[in-house]
């Protein structure tokens, strides 16, 4: 075994052998046949190794291994709460295959303009309550408070045959002062239910004064099935945006009967609200002139601030109305589905507090056509492919975390392009395997992939807080024959219900418990 010591946290940085299996450099990740096991999270009763023992040698509290590149494997060795606010993650890169392992490309931060390829700065901590993506610190400089090639000396390559590396990032840890956090990559699964311990953590601690925290907003958006109405909950506000096409005629600013059903909910939610400040903005797509566009959108926001102030019960609530003609889409305007969800009157306000939800006593019933379990069948290209839903967690804040498996049952090397190509793929920074829905049939809702805003310049950019497809991660929708790949979604969950029917791509839909 090799011992590298770099100047913070005691180096963290070791090399060890073990036993290798599979290929594992990222070009020859197609030609891995055999399933690799589920992304797994596994408690240990202390995040510290055993006394004596060296810490590339202990226990994983959770494991996940790379979509693209399952031989790219990721275990926690601890997650440690500092000062009741920072978490210092340790981490373990291992290489379980037969050829040079490329790593750093797997845990760089893929939200960044300008990929840093020597750094772990794409290890991120979800916190659902907040709907926050938390990123590792930065200096003053701007250098990520992680392991970096330059502090830690690590090389890029890990050999084959079991070798790996440790790293750590040091992060602001999640609100509400859980006992339990999930870690989220570029390129796995996400870690969920890692424990947190509060003791102090092995080896030096980095200095975290003058750090700068880096967290990115999530937003989780639902819609109703009848195309009526679209939400948006990042956490603080909700933005329920109101097609045009079902409050209004062509061109004009009059509402349709219709509308009031549509915006009886929405009364009802400004009425739950503490909020005594509605902003209401009206949108259009961009087949107009503004002369055209901006006074239509204006107008229409007037109206249903109009109608709103006499549906919303509360007489606190002040209603502001703006238009903004085609200037701020929230989807590519090439397609027609991105037009018709561009052509919207969206209501902001805080967000109502969560009712407590009552467990349902009522047996489960499966209350769609679908295929009942947690496996389905399909065709892409002719060749026969099997998906397994492997898990549907909730978490803190009515988020949860889907997990799903898709193999390549043929003989052939295929191409499964739907697995990105969704109604909102455009709207993506970068393309990804958005393309799932879960629906809760009663509630006549269904939920999307959530969302990560990056501001940049002037103006947001949306990823998918989804498995990822594109750039270093452009051959992930590449299965060669008895491949299979592990993918995931974070997207919001109805806090009462038992379960959800989730259609993925093209295979039936599943009916699949929340747990």
């Amino acid at each position: 075994m090799r011992t590298r010591t770099p100047m913070a946290l005691a180096s963290l940085a070791l090399v060890v052998t073990g036993c290798g299996l599979l290929p594992g450099q990222p070009k020859a990740e197609a030609e891995q046949s055999s399933a690799p096991p589920p992304p797994a999270t596994t408690a240990a009763a202390s995040p510290s190794a055993p006394s004596g023992t060296p810490t590339t040698q202990a226990a994983a509290l959770a494991t996940t291994r790379s979509t693209m590149t399952p031989t790219f494997r990721l275990d926690v060795l601890g997650l440690y709460r500092i000062e009741g606010k920072h978490l210092l993650a340790r981490l373990r890169v291992a290489n379980e295959g037969q050829e040079n392992l490329h790593w750093p490309s797997h845990l760089a931060d893929s939200f960044r303009d300008g990929v840093e390829w020597d750094t772990v700065s794409g290890i991120g901590v979800l916190d659902g309550p907040a709907r926050r993506w938390l990123m590792p610190y930065r200096t003053a400089e701007g250098t990520c408070v992680c392991s970096t090639k330059d502090s830690d000396g690590f090389s890029p390559f890990i050999k084959p045959g079991g070798d790996a590396v440790e790293i750590w990032a040091a992060l602001p840890a999640p609100s509400g002062n859980p006992s339990t956090a999930t870690i989220v990559t570029p390129d796995t699964p996400p870690l969920v239910d890692v424990p947190i311990s509060d003791e102090q953590p092995p080896g030096e601690v980095p200095d975290l004064s003058g750090v700068t925290a880096v967290g990115h907003p999530i937003s989780v958006p639902s819609e109703s099935l009848d195309k009526a109405e679209e939400t948006a909950d990042d956490g603080k506000d909700l933005q329920v945006s109101l097609s045009s096409d079902v409050l209004f005629a062509l061109n004009k600013a009059t509402l349709t009967p219709r509308a009031r059903a549509v915006l009886n909910r929405t009364a009802q939610l400004v009425d739950a609200s503490a909020d005594t400040t509605v902003e209401i903005a009206g949108h259009a797509d961009s087949s107009g002139t503004d002369a055209i566009n901006d006074p239509l959108s204006l107008r229409r926001a007037q109206a249903v601030r109009d109608a709103l102030g006499k549906l919303v019960k509360r007489s606190d609530v002040r209603f502001g109305a703006k238009g903004y003609g085609s200037r701020k889409p929230l989807y590519s305007n090439d397609e027609e589905e991105g037009r018709r969800r561009n052509r919207r009157v969206t209501v902001t306000f805080a967000k109502p507090a969560p009712e407590a939800s009552q467990p349902s006593s009522a047996p489960q019933v499966t209350v769609i056509p679908g295929k009942a379990g947690l496996k389905a069948t399909t065709k892409v290209e002719g060749q026969p492919f099997a998906l397994e839903v492997t898990g549907l967690k909730r978490l803190p804040g009515d988020v949860g975390i889907l997990t799903y498996r898709i193999t390549n049952q043929g003989e052939k090397e295929t191409w499964h392009h739907e697995l990105s190509r969704s109604t909102e793929w455009m709207s993506y920074r970068y393309i990804a395997a958005s393309n799932l829905r879960l629906t809760d049939v009663s509630a006549r809702r269904q939920y999307l992939p959530g969302r990560v805003q990056v501001p940049r310049d002037a103006k947001v950019d949306a990823y998918c807080a989804c498995s990822e497809v594109s750039g270093v991660r452009l051959g992930t929708e590449k299965f060669g024959p008895d491949q299979t790949r592990d993918f995931w979604t974070l997207t919001a969950l109805p806090p009462a219900a038992p379960s959800l029917s989730v259609k993925i791509t093209t295979f039936p839909a599943l009916q699949v418990p929340i747990s």
